[in-house]
């Protein structure tokens, strides 16, 4: 078996490559892994095992379709994690979005199906549904993206999904609630204010902190994401959570807790232009559907976040540095 896994050297695409590399899930033992990453300011070499004889690693952009064309003939699947993927960046800057999320997916899906790859799992996100005040949304839920990032990710969404209904691909596209764990670059929300806190500086709260979201582990997110490789319908969404919602002023505290600090160190900041207040996924189809469902709880999770930041300094200094946090 032999796996392509576009933006693998990012925070999710890497843990599901040591993942599958190695053989936590069975049904794809053995299995060989070919990685292409652009290696934009969030992805890192660091992240993946390159000494392992059973991963190819290529420095290379989604949207080079003569690339594509001499990469992809062999792969039996394609896990499509490549994406541009912060909202403050998006909103400050629109175009890499569009031109990553949007077109080099569709110029992926062409050339997957002119190289005859099998499965298509395109990875995607909660946020393309917009904001729900109360329930959770289902697959079938209209999409109404509010940032520049969620609305890039929506069309990408419906571009896989047309490669299927016009072209018979066997896509599956899968949408999935807040990612945390280790190896996530410093800009997102838990790394920056556990790395902040360990440094002694303040982290910033987002107006009033009462923002809702649903808090999935990388680890449950990429074993979701295996299932629907191995078993789920194609042309099907399914959607991949927690099980644990938290407001961002919720959350806060048990960081502050978990790495021994105290509200002093919080600093309110302007909300976020269009912050959607609460997301949240009903996952009863893929737990139903393919036996998933979460199984590292939050407490747990955050624990061994903090504690592998706390022990690997020498990953996210020099990335923080660099990108001015």
């Amino acid at each position: 078996m032999q796996i392509f896994v576009t933006g693998g050297a990012g925070f999710i695409g890497s843990a599901y490559v040591r993942a599958l590399l190695q053989d936590e899930y069975p049904g794809m033992a053995g299995a060989s892994v070919t990685v292409l990453d652009l290696l934009s300011y969030s992805g890192n070499r660091d992240n993946l095992p390159l000494s392992d004889s059973r991963l190819r690693f290529i420095e290379g952009d989604i949207s080079d379709s003569d690339l594509l064309q001499d990469l992809l003939p062999g792969h039996d699947a394609i896990v499509h994690f490549a994406a541009e993927s912060h909202v403050d960046r998006s909103i400050s800057g629109a175009l890499p979005f569009v031109t990553t999320n949007v077109l080099g997916t569709q110029v992926l899906l062409d050339a997957a199906r002119a190289a005859g790859v099998g499965r298509f799992v395109h990875v995607s996100t909660d946020e393309v549904y917009g904001s729900i005040a109360e329930g959770s949304w289902t697959e079938t839920w209209p999409l109404a993206p509010n940032s520049p990032y969620a609305a890039s990710k929506a069309g990408s969404d419906l571009l896989a999904l047309a490669a299927h209904r016009t072209h018979g691909m066997d896509v599956v596209v899968t949408r999935c609630s807040n990612n945390y764990g280790p190896h996530q670059f410093p800009e997102k929300v838990i790394p920056l204010f556990v790395t902040n806190l360990l440094d002694g500086k303040p982290v910033p709260l987002y107006g009033d902190g009462g923002n809702v979201r649903d808090w999935l582990h990388v680890a449950d997110h990429c074993r979701g994401i295996q299932l629907v490789l191995e078993k789920g319908r194609s042309g099907e969404v399914y959607h991949i959570g927690g099980g644990t919602e938290l407001s961002n002023r919720e959350l806060t505290e048990r960081l502050l807790e978990a790495c021994g600090a105290g509200w002093d160190m919080v600093r309110p900041v302007a909300d976020r232009k269009g912050h959607d207040r609460r997301y949240s996924l009903d996952i009863s189809k893929i737990s139903e559907e393919l036996g998933y469902s979460p199984r590292v709880g939050l407490a747990d999770g955050l624990a061994a976040t903090v504690a592998w930041y706390r022990d690997n300094r020498a990953w996210w200094e020099p990335l923080k540095s660099r990108a001015g946090l």
